[in-house]
């Protein structure tokens, strides 16, 4: 039901070595062709009219995984975490770093224990702990007064979001900032 000729086709020339490979598609910016590694990880933060917090998250995939191999950035704590007393994050990298980190469990803590903002707590762990580690990717984060973050220490990041009262954004790849 699933099967697609270029996934086959991927997985064929992989398979029954010691290796994975990442999942992505290559794609036209600007009349340049982009080819570079992408995370194909879904995620979505959402807060309620009550506060409540929500935060799910899909790994992208591997070619040739393992068997029994889960997605790691889902993991709750790790990629994937909400806490209505600070905010809901949902991340996308190499997940094995987010779960030695425990990231997006540590992202709230700097929040809710040494009152850092959003913004400096996402550089905190994505730069000085996941990325002195060897690790890359990004997160995307809704505090509890609806206010969205993100950041990313990747070569890029698919992002946006779509607000109740209509506010809308949408960022492709590179930071722009």
């Amino acid at each position: 039901y699933f099967f697609t000729e270029k996934r086959m086709n991927q997985l064929k020339k992989i398979q029954g070595k010691e290796q994975t490979q990442l999942d992505h598609t290559a794609f036209l910016i600007k009349n340049e062709l982009i080819d570079d590694h992408k995370y194909g990880t879904v995620g979505a933060v959402a807060i309620d009219k009550n506060g409540n917090i929500a935060a799910g998250t899909s790994t992208g995939g591997m070619t040739n995984k393992k068997y029994g191999r889960i997605g790691d950035s889902p993991i709750i704590g790790a990629g994937t975490y909400a806490n209505n007393l600070t905010c809901g994050i949902s991340s996308t990298g190499s997940g094995e770093y987010f779960i030695r980190t425990v990231a997006a469990h540590e992202v709230s803590n700097l929040i809710q224990y040494k009152k850092v903002s959003p913004s400096e707590a996402l550089h905190e762990v994505l730069f000085n702990q996941i990325g002195k580690l060897g690790g890359e990717g990004g997160m995307i984060l809704l505090d509890k007064n609806g206010d969205v973050y993100w950041d990313f220490n990747s070569s890029g990041m698919f992002r946006g979001y779509k607000k109740s009262n209509g506010d809308t954004k949408i960022e492709m790849f590179e930071k722009t900032n």
